[in-house]
């Protein structure tokens, strides 16, 4: 890291409230209005504290509605200074330790929320769930398409609750998930904080437009999301621009089915897929067709494939 880099980054660090701060983001991401709530400081003057540390690339700032949302900077030589300036701070101190007791009541309240929408929309995901093989048996074969991969960045579009950043915590050093439903965001955001899950996190996004500059994921889930919109082919074509060379992307869907209760009382706009429209799709994108898996079930069959992205290598040749 640069000396000026260096500098400005604790210049920025340098003072009481900051300090709280860089502690308070390095454990989760909060709200100005959570992050005013805990400090018991004005808007104002948390704010002005906030876009320093994010100028200074300690903090990064994310928007989600209205709502800004503030988490430890993750990328460049403010994030580097941000980690070690957050581990240096003692969890025991009175200040920080009466701030971490206030932020575990922000969390409460969150999951509070998160379950209350869980509980009004499990029964209509069940109804579902009840019509294709058990979830679990999907999950292995999801995980399975990765097998051997090292992944450093993982993308999961259209996360919704986010059950694959969990299922594929372990094998990843970073993930996120992209969705448009705050309230879905919000169970994702509660069920990552509650399992510690730090290197994962979730963004509100346009799966169309993916707040993301090209090539910066090893690996991106595309599950159960595609009968859901309207122009399946877009949504590939705009994940195939922010896989790396050798990336690969699993899509999870139903085979072409006849059930148009789904299309009438499940918002789906496609009662599923065939072979030759998605493999149609990843050749269009640019991506090779590479594993696809069957997981017969009564009356909806689960199809998973897979593509990746060429190398480097061949695309020079």
């Amino acid at each position: 890291m640069q000396m000026d880099s260096l500098l400005v980054g604790l210049r920025a660090a340098g003072e009481p409230t900051r300090l709280r701060l860089l502690a308070l983001c390095s454990h989760v991401e909060l709200t100005v209005t959570e992050l005013v709530n805990i400090l018991g400081q004005s808007q104002p003057r948390v704010s002005r504290h906030l876009k320093l540390m994010v100028d200074a690339g300690l903090l990064n700032r994310f928007r989600e509605g209205t709502w800004a949302f503030y988490r430890l900077g993750r990328d460049g030589g403010g994030a580097d200074l941000a980690r070690i300036l957050a581990a240096l701070i003692d969890d025991d101190d009175p200040v920080i330790a009466a701030d971490l007791a206030r932020l575990e009541e922000v969390k409460e309240i969150r999951q509070q929320r998160a379950d209350a929408y869980f509980r009004a929309q499990a029964p209509v995901w069940n109804e579902v769930r009840a019509l294709y093989v058990p979830e679990e048996d999907v999950e292995r074969v999801l995980r399975a398409q990765f097998a051997g991969r090292t992944i450093g960045d993982l993308l999961d579009v259209g996360t919704g609750t986010g059950r694959v950043l969990e299922l594929m915590a372990g094998s990843v050093e970073r993930a996120v998930g992209i969705d448009l439903n705050r309230e879905m965001l919000a169970v994702a955001r509660a069920r990552i904080e509650e399992l510690g899950l730090t290197h994962c996190q979730v963004r509100h996004g346009d799966v169309y437009r993916l707040p993301f500059a090209a090539a910066s994921f090893d690996a991106v889930t595309v599950n159960q999301v595609l009968h859901f919109v309207d122009d399946p082919a877009a949504v590939l074509r705009e994940t195939a621009r922010v896989m790396r060379p050798g990336a690969r992307v699993v899509v999870v869907d139903f085979a072409p089915h006849d059930i148009e209760d789904l299309r009438d009382n499940h918002a789906h706009r496609r009662l599923g897929f065939s072979d030759g429209e998605v493999e149609g799709w990843f050749r269009a994108a640019g991506l090779v067709p590479s594993a696809d898996e069957t997981l017969p079930g009564d009356p909806l069959t689960v199809r998973i494939w897979a593509a990746d992205a060429p190398t480097a290598a061949e695309v020079a040749r």
